[in-house]
């Protein structure tokens, strides 16, 4: 009986220290378990299919801040790096989530990237994910404020153009009205109001022009159009002013180039050209326009002997109303739109616009266009 006893003990005492070793083997596996996923967290189900679907910025960052999941668009926008956040302003972000478990919004100007000095604006939100992680989208709005700018800069510059012609025409109206019994004073009047009223319609119709310009982004409706056709009206355009400038325009020989365009806007660039050449040469001087076919690119160049244009300001001459002369250009009447003009007509035809400038010898101007795949056979009569 005793030995019986001693025998159930011993068992009991078996199963009790079984069970100690299961429970601490269960606890190890528990905790393993932990160490690995701390180690080698796993991102929630659904997450990596909804990340990599974004076209907008996002990831997923860990009670360590290790971001264990991104989109490409974060990586390329220079947000992610080396797997850690970039900024410290997002990091500081994520720590008000973790403390509030209230999402965040906000508008931030950041770096783009670790090295870059450039920056961008970006529309951030994070929200918790689960309990232990963050989730970060991020907005790249950088264009898009740009063009809030450029168009405010435009509206204040056409209201600050449009109000000198229009206060001059107000004035002139004035004085007609006071001098009616002097028929010398009314002439001149009346053509300074022809003058104004003039250069109030040609800041109009060139608004109107470049809005219309900036609203399409490619041809509707391209025609294959003869290149020396082109230059020929746009020259024409401009002789009466350069005749008056004692002016020259030579005309290079023809090329017999086509390009694939709208005919009337390539002659408008092209007389831009023409008529800015003129303006700015002076009295007796030459300026040359000529085509030639280079490697599949029609190229068109107008050569003055003017004023030229300093290196400062070369990238900035296509800008809406800039001008490297503005006393000048408010003498012949420039609105500050022509070369702007002459750039989006030259895009939306696939090409480019160069410009060489000496200050005191001259400037050369030159517009690239795609050659037509099938130019036209040469006519009888032109020029080789």
């Amino acid at each position: 009986m005793e030995s019986t006893g001693l025998v159930l003990v011993a068992l009991a005492l078996g199963l009790a220290v079984g069970a100690g070793f299961m429970t601490l083997l269960h606890m190890a596996e528990h905790h393993g378990r932990r160490a690995a996923e701390v180690v080698n967290p796993a991102v929630p189900d659904g997450v990596d299919q909804v990340l990599d679907a974004l076209e907008t910025a996002g990831a997923v960052v860990d009670p360590s801040n290790n971001v264990i999941k991104a989109s490409q668009a974060a990586v390329s926008m220079g947000l992610v790096w080396n797997r850690q956040l970039v900024h410290t302003e997002l990091l500081d972000l994520i720590g008000q989530v973790r403390r509030s478990g209230e999402p965040i919004s906000e508008n931030l100007i950041l770096s783009r990237g670790p090295f870059g000095d450039a920056s961008m604006r970006v529309r951030v939100r994070l929200a918790r994910l689960g309990t232990r992680y963050v989730l970060l989208l991020a907005e790249d709005r950088t264009e898009a404020f740009r063009l809030d700018e450029v168009r405010r800069d435009f509206v204040a510059n056409i209201s600050h153009e449009l109000k000198t012609p229009i206060a001059a025409v107000g004035l002139l109206a004035e004085a007609l009205n006071q001098a009616a019994d002097e028929p010398l004073q009314v002439r001149r009047f009346a053509t300074r109001l022809t003058t104004e009223s003039g250069r109030l319609s040609r800041l109009t119709q060139e608004i109107i022009e470049l809005s219309r310009l900036q609203a399409q982004d490619s041809l509707t409706e391209p025609e294959i159009v003869n290149v020396d056709a082109i230059v020929a009206a746009a020259v024409d355009q401009s002789r009466v002013t350069a005749e008056a400038a004692q002016v020259t325009i030579a005309l290079g020989k023809k090329s017999r180039a086509e390009v694939s365009g709208d005919e009337r806007l390539l002659v408008m660039a092209v007389h831009n050209l023409v008529a800015n050449a003129v303006n700015y040469s002076g009295d007796g001087s030459r300026v040359g326009v000529g085509v030639r076919k280079n490697a599949g690119v029609v190229e068109i160049s107008v050569t003055d002997q003017g004023v030229g244009i300093e290196e400062a300001d070369l990238d900035r001459i296509f800008e809406r109303f800039f001008r490297v002369d503005q006393a000048r250009s408010r003498h012949t009447g420039g609105t500050g739109l022509g070369l702007a003009i002459v750039k989006h007509i030259v895009q939306i035809h696939g090409g480019d616009i160069r410009v060489w400038s000496q200050p005191g010898s001259g400037s050369t101007f030159t517009i690239r266009l795609p050659e037509a795949p099938y130019p036209a056979p040469a006519a009888i009569g032109d020029t080789p």
